[in-house]
């Protein structure tokens, strides 16, 4: 089964080798017809520290690094 890849900004990246990316999702809603946007923040392992706060990155599941990674960035958008 292929793995899931999102696309976010990053909003933190304090944490050694971990960054907080921002996922934005746009649906419409089912009664109101009314086009929503939602955001997930997901905890993504950066293993050389390189991304900073307003890139734009993709990022790809993998196994659990520690309790709250499960994700791991995989490129800067362009």
């Amino acid at each position: 089964m292929p793995k899931r890849i999102l696309t976010g900004t990053v909003t933190s990246n304090q944490n050694e080798q971990t960054v907080t990316v921002s996922v934005e999702r746009r649906f419409r809603h089912p009664v109101l017809k009314k086009t929503i946007r939602k955001s997930k923040k997901y905890r993504a392992h950066d293993e050389k520290n390189t991304f900073n706060v307003g890139d734009q990155v993709r990022i790809q599941e993998c196994a659990p690094k520690s309790k709250t990674k499960r994700w791991e960035v995989i490129t800067a958008e362009a």
